[in-house]
């Protein structure tokens, strides 16, 4: 089964710009993604030259993966009927930039930290990651290392 997902980007150069020099120009930008109510304000990472205060393609490619791979655990929790009580995770993305200018992300490491009710399961729980990391979309669109550092809490 196919599912198309849409997205939609606007800049305009600035009065005081050019982009004859990569130095003059602003990269703050509109992403509107189809069927959404607000449109994301977007910039580059402040190390190339963008706006801090604004999300950058890093961090939504972070923050992708992050929640894909939340969705996936609670999914396959589910499916071993652990109850999930509360779910938390501080994603870290390492990005290696070349002479050249290219770049790519080398690893992320999650980190969740997962509650769950039931103390004999907490095993189990911890080995779900592996599986929900083979469901997550997102994480097999990724040609870089992904690492689970996952925490097991019993409430």
């Amino acid at each position: 089964m196919k599912h198309t997902f849409k997205a939609a980007v606007q800049w305009t150069l600035g009065a005081e710009e050019s982009t004859k020099n990569p130095r003059t120009f602003s990269r703050n930008h509109e992403v509107t993604i189809a069927h959404k109510t607000q449109p994301l304000q977007v910039s580059a990472a402040k190390p190339f030259r963008g706006d801090e205060a604004l999300y950058n393609p890093e961090d939504l490619l972070l923050s992708a993966l992050t929640s894909c791979h939340m969705m996936s655990y609670l999914y396959v929790c589910a499916q071993h009927h652990i109850e999930v009580l509360h779910y938390s995770d501080r994603a870290e993305g390492d990005l290696e930039v070349a002479s050249n200018g290219s770049g790519s992300f080398r690893t992320v490491r999650l980190q969740p930290v997962v509650t769950i009710k039931n103390s004999d399961q907490k095993e189990i729980a911890l080995q779900l990651h592996e599986k929900a990391n083979a469901l997550c979309f997102i994480a097999n669109s990724c040609n870089f290392e992904i690492v689970h550092n996952a925490t097991i809490v019993v409430a």
